[in-house]
């Protein structure tokens, strides 16, 4: 009979729930408590969580068999939960990004492996079918050399979606805007596709509304292969649209619009392109519009991650490569130039 692992989740905001969702509709999980420092918060939320929601960290920390915790704070609020949590002993699973600067993130990888605990970081549209299904194609050679590979996240959020939040577009606990904190799903797909990156010539800009991070965004990348790529972005391109990953190789192209592939050529081999069961909902002008069912499957790997005593599939070093890609690309457009990889802020 396979573990039934006691998940414990720092948050109660509307990811929070998704992630509650997902454990629940797993057999070898379960929900046992969410924690809130901040006790009308906790009132607030009460009504859409089952569990007990507490504003003590010991008591939450100390929760019988409690032995995963899941991150769903702000963003530039995921170190010290996580920390506490590794250092209690604790497996962690945090929301992207894994943090908002390099350094804060190298203290959380390196905390996971002193305290040798598992760190894994939710990136769950590389468990969408159709993305296993191009990531297979593109490893065993089926498109040819890779050309180039496009990412287009063209989104749009409404004033109410920044106002209604104090850290939503902030610097310090959103790290930025439309690019860390929507972007960099697809960012991370065209990380796992094209491979590793060479160097970056980007411009991002506040464009719409009053916030600290960018709204809009343009890229031109370098990766070390040899193959080009560029990126769009951005919360003020109304009505917002399917983000869009294109590759294209010297034998053939495909492209996933919304998680799901749109498009299917190889050369020489009549396209056996058909619609997958999984419909996988695209958040481009409502953050709330997405399931939870690729949280459940990433879910699963990391639970398996922690029985086998191997690596969960996004782990704290994978999950730094789109973090390191995008303050590139925000030191790039502060001083104009070419930013070369790696990277140190």
């Amino acid at each position: 009979m396979r573990k039934s692992h006691k998940i414990g989740i720092v948050g109660t905001g509307a990811i929070a729930l998704k992630h509650a969702q997902a454990i629940e509709s797993l057999a070898n999980a379960e929900l046992v408590g969410l924690y809130n420092p901040n006790p009308a918060s906790v009132i607030k939320a009460q009504s859409s969580f089952s569990v007990p929601i507490l504003s003590d960290w010991d008591q939450f920390v100390e929760i019988p068999d409690l032995d995963v915790v899941c991150i769903c704070t702000p963003s530039g609020m995921h170190l010290e939960p996580a920390l506490a949590a590794i250092q209690a002993g604790k497996h962690v699973f945090v929301e992207k990004p894994i943090e908002v600067t390099l350094d804060r993130a190298d203290q959380l990888i390196k905390a996971a492996e002193r305290h040798q605990v598992n760190l894994g970081v939710v990136f769950q549209n590389r468990f969408s079918p159709d993305f296993i299904r191009l990531k297979e194609a593109i490893q065993t050679g089926a498109f040819g050399r890779l050309l180039m590979g496009n990412a287009a996240i063209n989104w749009f959020r409404d004033a109410a979606y920044y106002t209604s939040s104090q850290w939503k577009g902030t610097l310090a606990y959103d790290g930025g805007g439309a690019l860390i904190n929507q972007a960099i799903h697809t960012l991370d797909l065209l990380l796992e596709a094209m491979g590793e990156v060479k160097s970056v010539f980007g411009k991002v800009k506040t464009t719409l509304y009053p916030i600290e991070g960018e709204d809009l965004g343009a890229v031109l990348v370098n990766f070390k292969s040899g193959a080009l790529g560029t990126i769009t972005a951005g919360t003020s391109l109304y009505p917002g649209y399917p983000e869009r990953l294109e590759i294209y190789g010297t034998e053939g192209s495909a492209i996933l619009e919304g998680g799901k592939l749109i498009s299917w050529n190889i050369r020489g081999v009549q396209s056996s392109l058909s619609a997958t069961e999984n419909k996988i909902a695209s958040g481009s002008s409502d953050p709330n519009a997405i399931g939870f069912e690729l949280h459940a499957k990433q879910w699963m790997d990391f639970l398996q991650s922690i029985e086998a005593g191997n690596r969960p599939e996004v782990d704290g070093p994978k999950s730094r490569k789109s973090l390191e890609l995008i303050r590139a690309i925000y030191q790039s457009s502060k001083e104009e130039k070419l930013v070369r990889f790696p990277f140190e802020e």
